[in-house]
């Protein structure tokens, strides 16, 4: 088991780490002062970094605010919201005449937050703490941690914003509690229910709307402005992205006076020509009540997917500067039934959570003498002989993750546990720890079982792996100690080799689930053959089909993923047709014998 000391000796000071939050819409680093944590400001003194990442015209990148700046000038040379594509990190984003991937647009934006740093502290950063949202995938997280790699920052730990959130509040000095985290920021909006028992925190449940946010509600103001400028300029700006911008710019600053304010004006000049209209916080509120109703039903969705009723919440925090509109603390209030935490600034409290999580590895936060960590991830064996890693390494201990999994087999009444410990992407690299089988399972269709795995650290570095079927009820488990055997060198040269690999054992996990889905698809296909709505084909189709399903075949034995990819979109497009057979096929059976 790994672990940091703290030295309350005449030592040399520790490395710094700073705590970043890599948002969507803004981002943000912050340190442990000897207060508690501060935001580190800009050389100009800005403390926010706008998310964008702009083309220069000698092929260099800029982030932040100047990058922002070139947005209405130059929207074809300037990347914005780029974090909402992590799950997808191999495939590019265009940006003028050059490629980016999301995590090389990510380093860009820590890049900058990095260089502030430096020039705030007159010392090199090479560490950071930094904020995921909690419905991050494995691959997510690790496009994330690749970015920082990018960007010469060593990632020593992810932290879920929610978590961060709570942090900030000092949330995690209560012995137990449930806690909701209401995230409404300029993208997207998230709901996370946390559950904290002496100190430690578990994601119960999420939800959330990844195109919901503080953007939707520019855009209402935009389209009324629009609307107007076409009818007194007697000719509308809507083709010219500059204007547009300039505009947006505009609703923006009145946007957020309305929040103070009872009225604002919009107020826009642009080619000699001036538009201004008096904008109401009631005319605001009758505009957005539909979106806002839009985050309360992930509310209610988080807290039924948790099994809690509102009278179990205990506290509950806002983040994202959404939150600051009245309107937005008032519903919040009314359907926790419980006044809100909105002492911090809410852009920035997720960064002040993870400069705390900061200061607690580098030593600057003294109430935790010692932090045991996981010195090695632990996953579980997915389908084509993959690791899904639940705990990562380095995370804090005691610690627990929850994922659900399920059949891939009509019927299938038992899955095989299989539990791994390492970096690797696949099985064959990773080392096992153990092994049991759950039975009993509900023989369903493929894919509509819903296998419950819960992974718990204790405080002894003790692992618990528990598997149950949500539908009977069944369940298994086994304790393991993952440290078991391993020295602090093997430990070392199975991080190195992770490292050395990576590229590699991405290349090799792409195919393998690629190769898994075309499995899926060509077995449906298969069962496909057998029914009425095949032979009701006309024989181009089934052509067509047969055409497909060679080439996919070919391309499966290959080492192209997205070959692979393309060959399965190309037999989905050529099955259209059997498909809205077999649809139909099924309503004629439903149906069959009743009377309308």
């Amino acid at each position: 088991m790994g672990t940091f000391q703290i030295d309350f000796g005449d030592a040399a000071q520790p490395e710094r780490i700073i705590g970043i939050d890599l948002g969507t819409t803004n981002s943000l680093a912050a340190f442990m002062d000897l207060t508690g944590p501060e935001i580190i400001a800009a050389p100009d003194g800005a403390r926010i970094v706008p998310s964008v990442v702009a083309l220069l015209e000698d092929g260099s990148l800029i982030a932040g605010n100047a990058a922002k700046a070139r947005l209405a000038q130059h929207p074809l040379e300037t990347l914005y919201s780029t974090k909402r594509f992590m799950d997808r990190a191999a495939s590019p984003l265009k940006i003028g005449n050059r490629e980016l991937t999301p995590p090389e647009a990510g380093a860009r934006i820590l890049l900058e937050l990095k260089n502030n740093a430096e020039a705030f502290f007159g010392e090199p950063i090479t560490k950071a703490v930094v904020t995921v949202p909690a419905y991050f995938n494995d691959a997510q997280r690790q496009a994330t941690k690749d970015a920082g790699r990018i960007a010469g920052l060593d990632i020593l730990r992810l932290v879920n914003e929610p978590t961060a959130a709570a942090l900030a509040y000092g949330l995690d000095k209560r012995n137990s509690g449930t806690i909701a985290v209401y995230d409404f920021g300029g993208g997207t909006f998230d709901i996370s229910i946390l559950k904290i028992q002496d100190g430690i925190f578990e994601v119960l449940a999420t939800n959330g709307d990844t195109h919901l946010g503080g953007d939707d509600i520019d855009s209402l103001l935009i389209q009324i402005a629009l609307e107007d400028i076409a009818t007194e300029w007697g000719a509308p700006i809507s083709d010219d992205s500059a204007a547009v911008e300039t505009l947006r710019q505009a609703v923006i600053k009145a946007k957020e006076q309305l929040s103070f304010a009872l009225f604002t004006n919009i107020d826009l000049e642009y080619n000699g020509k001036r538009y201004q209209r008096e904008i109401t916080r009631d005319l605001l509120e009758r505009l957005i009540a539909p979106l806002i109703e839009r985050t309360l039903a992930p509310c209610r969705l988080c807290l039924a997917d948790a099994k809690l009723t509102y009278e179990n919440i205990d506290e509950v925090v806002l983040v994202g500067g959404s939150t600051r509109i009245p309107m937005v603390r008032k519903a919040v209030e009314a359907l926790f039934r419980s006044k809100p935490h909105t002492e911090l600034n809410p852009d920035e409290v997720v960064a002040l959570g993870a400069a705390i999580q900061a200061g607690i590895l580098s030593g600057e936060v003294k109430d935790t003498l010692l932090l045991d960590v996981t010195p090695l991830s632990l996953g579980l064996e997915t389908m084509g002989g993959v690791v899904t890693k639940l705990i990562h390494r380095n995370s804090t201990i005691p610690a627990s993750e929850t994922e659900h999994f399920t059949t891939a087999v009509d019927g299938q009444t038992n899955v095989l546990i299989h539990v791994l410990q390492g970096e690797r992407e696949l099985v064959k690299d990773c080392r096992s720890l153990a092994r049991f089988e759950l039975t009993g399972i509900e023989p369903v269709p493929a894919g509509l079982a819903r296998i419950e795995v819960k992974f718990l650290i204790d405080a002894n570095g003790i692992l618990n792996v528990s598997a149950k079927d949500t539908r009977t009820g069944k369940e298994q488990s086994v304790e393991v100690k993952p440290s078991y055997g391993l020295t602090d060198e093997q430990v070392e040269a199975m991080i190195l080799e992770s490292l050395t690999n990576a590229e590699n054992d991405i290349r090799e996990r792409q195919v393998r689930e690629a190769r898994v889905e075309s499995d899926r698809i060509l077995g449906a296909l298969e069962s496909a053959k057998q029914s009425d709505a095949w032979f009701e084909l006309p024989e181009e189709d089934k052509a067509a089909i047969q055409t497909a399903h060679n080439e996919l075949l070919l391309a499966y034995h290959g080492d192209d993923h997205r070959l692979i990819q393309a060959h399965m979109d190309k037999l989905d497009k050529a099955s259209l047709k059997l498909a809205e057979n077999m649809m139909n096929s099924a309503v004629r059976g439903a149906l069959k014998g009743t009377k309308i």
